[in-house]
């Protein structure tokens, strides 16, 4: 850590300024800036050398323009966010140990909140009345001893997540998302958005301006997973993000858990399989608590399946999730107070 910190006080505004520039050029993504910082040692003198790495290849390359960097950087100023470089003393540990971890990210709020013990949430946006209850209540029970509830700030359990670890005391809350810092996404979530960036952190891995793709939402699932010592699938449907997360965390050697639930209830099979495969069964908040404190890198979780062996193309991360006020697809087999009801569907 204190290596990392004197390399962060060494990191002039032009060295900065090139490593955004660097991150941003064609076919350059996390691996390879961390190859060419260690190759060259700094993004200087490797952008300096990719025409001639090009030309030894038969091929031209043209970095990003500053104009396009300097553009970006005065947006993310206009956003009230800052850079956060993968060596300075304030990057996220946890996250700075997993495979093709982020170079650089922009971000808003409180970073204290990163260096806590981090749970991560998901499931898949067109939650359950009472998954998304339940979700609220194990956020806002695990913020109040002491942990930072990672979510993705979609709708369903992304959101009950937020807004349950918002109340509490103690703990916060860390939105990631899959666009700039300066876009919303969900729209219905601007306001939610706003007060994680304000009372707990927001995280964007892309340059602002980018809208949510479907293959950013993967990307950010990555670091959703590689924040925290846990992942929880509260709910998930075979065909999930939520289980990429899942698979995402497990191959970083992090504790995967899961709620059970019905066999009648499709929404439900994803975290049975979950279990079925070697994920923590969970059922309550002590659960959690008693998995991750103290975590060590020795989960046990036994849940290993490859990243790769899930085909991210099977889910529309760009479909809309059904309408919130349609009552048919927020119920379950499980009951649900009927005042919830009326809050989740208005």
């Amino acid at each position: 850590m204190a290596s990392a910190a004197a390399t962060a006080l060494a990191l002039s505004q032009d060295e900065a300024f090139v490593r955004i520039r660097l991150l941003r050029s064609p076919n350059i993504g996390p691996v390879s800036f961390h190859q060419l910082l260690r190759r060259f040692g700094s993004a200087v003198a490797a952008l300096d050398a990719l025409p001639d790495l090009a030309a030894r290849g038969k091929r031209q390359y043209r970095a990003a323009p500053a104009s396009r960097i300097e553009d970006e950087v005065a947006a993310v100023r206009k956003a009230g966010a800052r850079y956060l470089f993968h060596d300075m003393a304030d990057y996220p540990a946890l996250l700075r140990e997993i495979d093709g971890a982020p170079p650089i990210l922009t971000v808003r709020g409180d970073l204290s909140l990163a260096a806590k013990p981090c749970v991560s949430m998901v499931d898949a946006r067109n939650a359950s009345a009472a998954a998304v209850k339940l979700a609220r209540d194990f956020a806002s029970a695990l913020a109040g001893e002491g942990f930072t509830v990672v979510s993705g700030l979609a709708r369903g359990i992304d959101g009950a997540a937020h807004e349950g670890a918002l109340g509490a005391a103690m703990g916060g809350t860390v939105g990631v998302i899959a666009s700039g810092i300066d876009i919303t996404y969900p729209p219905q979530h601007e306001a939610l958005q706003e007060r994680v960036a304000s009372e707990g952190l927001l995280i964007a891995e892309e340059a602002p301006g980018t809208s949510p793709r479907g293959q950013l939402f993967p990307k950010r699932n990555r670091i959703i997973a590689g924040l925290s010592a846990g992942t929880l699938v509260v709910e998930a449907a075979p065909k999930s993000g939520s289980l990429i997360t899942a698979r995402l965390a497990g191959e970083a050697g992090r504790e995967v858990m899961a709620i059970p639930g019905s066999p009648l209830e499709p929404r439900n099979e994803g975290c049975n399989k979950l279990i079925r495969e070697g994920a923590v069964l969970v059922q309550s908040p002590e659960d959690v608590v008693e998995l991750l404190s103290g975590f060590d890198d020795n989960p046990r979780s036994t849940f290993r399946e490859a990243v790769s062996g899930f085909d991210h193309a099977d889910i529309d991360y760009d479909a809309e999730p059904a309408d919130a006020a349609d009552i048919e697809n927020l119920l379950t087999t499980a009951p649900v107070p009927v005042d919830e009801l009326v809050r989740q569907s208005g």
